[in-house]
């Protein structure tokens, strides 16, 4: 988690949704606020979704999850398939549909690839804000005709991996896309990776992650990595396959 956590409030722009801002700012166990004074972000519930705001001087836009526009639709209409570097590393096949954890889900873009490519996917979020940023964008997007039969093999759980008991049924696979400096050039993908990692934190215990998921018995652990990257752990994966920016070691059930 971050070091120190950021300070965040609820601002509700839609009156219809008052009472279900009041209960989710409860939930939350953050103050409804009426601007972003004394806070450096901001959840917002507008007319349209659920977004998160910096408060800062010449803040980036708003953080939202949309899972019907953008790349992600342009990738799920154009993109490789079952040939993606990530469909093959967690071992996608035509007659095989692994169940996947998500461990490290935060804004739910490789999930919603491998739930288009057929795999039920389980988002596990441990950062509160993240996970209802998620439920909110898959709950939209279960109304688009487009994309509802994808994101129904989604769901979401906000809880932290590392404290979690038994999952029945067991996944197939375990995927971790730990926090790492990010190159993109991309000035989204920076708002969102800054945003995330404001929320979420380094990912300092990435390791213990890495070991938590290769003690579950047959399971095969992927681990996204950038190109050049250390192995996390230094632990030399069973096999390695890449992609354009990313690579995936992976690591076979022991």
């Amino acid at each position: 988690m971050p070091e120190t956590a950021p300070q965040i409030a609820l601002i509700c722009e839609n009156e219809q949704n008052r009472d279900l801002a009041e209960k989710l700012a409860a939930r939350l166990a953050i103050p409804v606020r009426q601007d972003g004074e004394d806070c450096d972000y901001l959840l917002a519930v507008t007319p349209d979704r659920l977004e998160v705001r910096h408060t800062g001087a010449q803040s980036p836009g708003p953080v939202f999850v949309d899972f019907t526009i953008g790349a992600l639709r342009y990738r799920r209409q154009f993109g490789g398939g079952r040939k993606e570097a990530l469909a093959r590393a967690v071992g996608l096949k035509a007659n095989r549909c692994p169940f996947v954890l998500d461990a490290t889900a935060g804004l739910g873009r490789d999930s919603f690839i491998l739930a288009s490519l057929g795999c039920r996917v389980l988002l596990v979020e441990r950062s509160a804000i993240v996970a209802v940023l998620l439920a909110d964008g898959l709950a939209r997007a279960g109304r688009n005709p487009e994309v509802a039969g994808i994101v129904a093999r989604m769901t979401v759980m906000q809880a932290d991996c590392l404290t979690m008991g038994h999952l029945e049924p067991a996944p197939d696979v375990i995927y971790l896309d730990p926090m790492y400096p990010h190159r993109s050039k991309s000035a989204l993908v920076k708002k969102e990776m800054r945003l995330v990692r404001a929320l979420v934190g380094d990912d300092s215990d990435a390791g213990l992650l890495l070991d938590w998921a290769r003690g579950h018995h047959g399971v095969r652990v992927v681990v996204k990595r950038p190109q050049g990257a250390p192995h996390l752990n230094n632990s030399k994966p069973s096999t390695v396959i890449s992609g354009k920016n990313s690579r995936f070691d992976i690591y076979l059930p022991r």
